[in-house]
């Protein structure tokens, strides 16, 4: 597969059930998120903001990646700030499709005047690290032992999270 081979769309529900599939993919490795299993969709669709959900598929449709943000707080003062995910296939890991993800997730929170878009990730998971600086993203912090894993490879542990964030240069903030 090459990457001229992917288009994004907007995330609906009719992809839901290969989106909770790399979902699930990315809680079993044990490197992207603390969630134990995918939320439903009706969870989803309730908490992630409509005009920034996009998913990645290649040429014969099957999803090969997916992004979405929810607000960080519904205090007025945080509108302009979104926590996002990013999820790619292991089938299409190193193609750039977490790439054409997270651009797609700048373009569409920067023209609806989002001016913070943050995220935590697991300090190991290096390669989400190196996505996430190639598209502007700033480490600010670690935050040790944050919480306590408590499915896949590590399980009983605590965890550490690197929060990035990245500040629009279109949108005051």
């Amino acid at each position: 597969m090459q990457r001229s081979e992917i288009t994004l769309v907007p995330l609906t529900e009719r992809h839901w059930p290969q989106v909770e599939r790399i979902y699930a993919e990315g809680i079993a490795a044990g490197s992207a998120t603390f969630e134990t299993e995918p939320p439903s969709w009706r969870d989803f669709d309730a908490s992630r903001l409509p005009g920034h959900r996009h998913v990645a598929l290649r040429g014969d449709g099957d999803v090969v990646g997916w992004v979405a943000c929810s607000p960080v707080s519904t205090r007025a003062v945080y509108a302009g700030v979104v926590e996002h995910s990013v999820y790619v296939a292991a089938s299409a890991r190193g193609l750039g499709v977490g790439g054409l993800l997270l651009g797609a997730l700048v373009t569409s929170t920067e023209v609806a005047g989002i001016w913070t878009i943050q995220s935590n990730v697991f300090p190991e998971n290096e390669a989400s690290l190196r996505l996430h600086a190639a598209h502007g993203f700033r480490v600010v912090g670690t935050r040790e032992r944050i919480g306590r894993a408590t499915v896949g490879p590590h399980a009983g542990r605590w965890r550490d999270t690197v929060l990035v964030e990245r500040r629009s240069g279109l949108v005051a903030g």
